[in-house]
């Protein structure tokens, strides 16, 4: 998935390859990716308590029709995450960051989500 120019958090699917421009990748799953060590999928840092919360996600359930109440749940669980989010702030400070996720929809996720809304993290 293309990035934006100029943006300071970039996602991408756990499962591509780490590169050099990536930074610190922090996987922002709920869940560990199947198949997975944590040396192949190059994780800096697991964020599990950012992911949306359990019964969110199965709500969601990938379901399209869903995104935008989705999306809309999944921000109000941020903005009360002020641990999560705190602890995201201090690695956008130091750098490069790219949240990786295990989802196979690119356009679907709660990365996504995360990075729209990267203003929560300034």
């Amino acid at each position: 998935m293309q990035q934006p120019e100029n943006h300071s958090i970039k996602i991408k699917r756990v499962y591509e390859l780490p590169d050099q421009h990536d930074g610190r990748r922090i996987l922002v799953d709920r869940l560990w990716p199947r198949g997975l060590t944590k040396e192949k999928a190059g994780i800096d840092l697991w964020l599990k308590d950012i992911a949306p919360s359990t019964e969110l996600r199965k709500w969601f359930d990938h379901d399209f029709g869903r995104w935008e109440e989705f999306k809309d749940q999944y921000l109000a669980e941020l903005k009360d995450n002020h641990e999560q989010i705190r602890l995201l702030k201090q690695e956008l400070d130091k750098g490069i960051v790219t949240l990786v996720y295990a989802a196979k929809d690119e356009e679907h996720n709660q990365a996504i989500v995360i990075q729209e809304n990267d203003w929560l993290f300034r």
